[in-house]
């Protein structure tokens, strides 16, 4: 049995929340300079890697154990089929076709249909209107922050934009199927190594037909350097705190992460690269942060908790 998750997120999962939207929205940076010196491919398979490699070592250094028996491992690899291989592939290609811009107002549709997946799928993540409400606010945001203008290139390489969709799709699936996890008593940190394990063992024999990486020249320490943080930081402790954010909060509130992923980007854009934060971007993150309240309920608890104490006072002066 699956444990019950939270509607409403405590003050620690909105950190953890915050965490991981941070240190995703610094991967894009660093991918950035990876690229200039690594393919696409191959870096996703250095990424997840060096990621297993870190995690395999950290989990018996906190006193665990990697299972060993075949239905966890069956559950890891389809985890990271849906969670990693696929999505990564989908968008990687689809990216090579498209505006960035575009392709991460595409990728913030995942908490929409993360919330059909998890009605359809569970029993605690049902959708309600205010959930709905909550996370068309929220990609609204997200298209005003991103910039309008990107929508006009709907449509002018609809296979690449449905490859970004369908990677939507495969990221709902996974947060909604990772649930499982908490119910076979692994800790997060165990969850994570065994994901990015069988990812790479997914990915890497097509990496290594496709890109041959072995022809290509030796990348520099700038590129090392991108390739340590986001293996170290971005996937590694990233999906520790993933796993921790599933099993507390549930998929439909763990993957409000793809909301708040462009917010942190431009706020370390202006903090980090002396970029200007215009007026579309600020209004854009105070339709996210509306999204984001709706979504966790929190109007509704403050308008109940401001009317008992009038129907209280009403009350007093009948008696």
């Amino acid at each position: 049995m699956q444990p019950a998750i939270h509607r409403t997120m405590t003050a620690t999962e909105w950190l953890m929340l915050l965490a991981l939207s941070l240190i995703w929205g610094v991967s894009f940076f660093l991918t950035s300079v990876a690229l200039r010196e690594i393919t696409p491919l191959t870096l996703v398979v250095l990424r997840v890697g060096l990621a297993a490699l870190i995690l395999n070592l950290l989990v018996p250094a906190l006193g665990y154990r990697m299972p060993r028996d075949g239905r966890t491992w069956r559950a890891f690899l389809v985890m990271g089929l849906f969670n990693n291989a696929v999505p990564f592939c989908l968008i990687v290609w689809g990216q090579t076709h498209m505006a960035s811009g575009l392709a991460a107002i595409l990728n913030a549709t995942t908490p929409l249909v993360t919330i059909l997946v998890a009605h359809v799928a569970t029993s605690d993540e049902r959708m309600t209107g205010e959930r709905l409400a909550g996370v068309l606010v929220g990609l609204a945001g997200v298209v005003v922050m991103v910039g309008p203008a990107l929508l006009a290139g709907l449509g002018t390489d609809a296979l690449a934009q449905l490859a970004v969709l369908g990677a939507t799709v495969s990221y709902a699936c996974a947060g909604v199927y990772g649930r499982r996890f908490g119910a076979m008593g692994l800790a997060p940190v165990v969850t994570a190594a065994g994901q990015v394990t069988a990812s790479t063992l997914l990915l890497l024999p097509v990496a290594l037909a496709i890109d041959r990486p072995w022809t290509m020249a030796m990348p520099g320490p700038a590129t090392w350097g991108a390739m340590a943080f986001i293996a170290s930081l971005s996937t590694a402790l990233a999906f520790v705190l993933y796993f921790s954010i599933l099993a507390r909060a549930g998929a439909t509130n763990l993957l409000l992460v793809t909301f708040l992923v462009p917010v942190s980007a431009i706020l370390l854009g202006t903090l980090l690269l002396d970029e200007r934060l215009a007026m579309r971007h600020a209004l854009g993150m105070a339709l996210v942060g509306c999204g984001l309240a709706a979504i966790d309920g929190r109007p509704r608890a403050w308008m109940l908790a401001l009317r008992r104490p009038a129907a209280r006072t009403g009350t007093e002066r009948d008696a």
